[in-house]
């Protein structure tokens, strides 16, 4: 009896050893590594359906659209065509990312608000992130970033940066350029046709 009491606590102590194996490698393999996240990436936001932080590392290798988006603004149509964007190409490679602000006064509402106004009008399924500041020296890092590297500050809402596969390349587009112009596509079809 004692013989197999003491196998039976081998055989559970390598099972235990092996499913903790298997977990850590699990982990390891949803963190991606750090060398392979471009420092243009290598930030974390909230959801803005939840609030749980997400880590922009998942993107890399994705062309990406960062647009600031408003819920009350005269170019707020343009989420029909950031969605419609974003579900042609993103079987490509493209992802869309929006961050409504309400810097220029016309994003007040909560979290929770922006994201049932994103989702019942407009079907948003893009990644959103929760309402941050995206103008100025107080914006979030990000558009900090961006901002440098483009060499323009958003001047209004739905300002558009598309960065490249590498996360080296920033191109900034204005408000007035919406998701479907052909200025836009043509720079997004370029870059999902080029390898980081």
């Amino acid at each position: 009896m004692t013989a197999i009491r003491s196998r039976m606590r081998r055989v559970a102590a390598a099972a235990l050893v092996s499913l903790g194996a298997g977990l850590s490698t699990a982990v390891q393999a949803a963190e991606p590594a750090p060398a392979s996240c471009p420092a243009l990436l290598d930030h974390r936001f909230p959801a803005l359906q939840d609030e749980s932080q997400q880590s922009l590392c998942q993107y890399a290798g994705k062309v990406v659209l960062v647009v600031n988006t408003a819920s009350y603004c005269g170019y707020t149509s343009q989420y029909d065509g950031l969605e419609r964007l974003y579900d042609k190409y993103r079987a490509r490679g493209l992802v869309v990312l929006g961050f409504p602000s309400n810097d220029f006064k016309q994003e007040p509402g909560s979290n929770q608000e922006i994201a049932e106004f994103c989702r019942s009008t407009y079907g948003v399924r893009f990644p959103m992130f929760a309402r941050s500041t995206v103008a100025g020296r107080q914006a979030n890092p990000l558009f900090l970033r961006l901002a440098e590297l483009s060499g323009e500050r958003p001047q209004w809402n739905f300002h558009k940066y598309l960065i490249d596969r590498s996360g080296s390349k920033v191109t900034s587009f204005p408000s007035q350029v919406s998701p479907e112009s052909r200025i836009l596509v043509g720079s997004i079809e370029k870059l999902l046709d080029t390898q980081p």
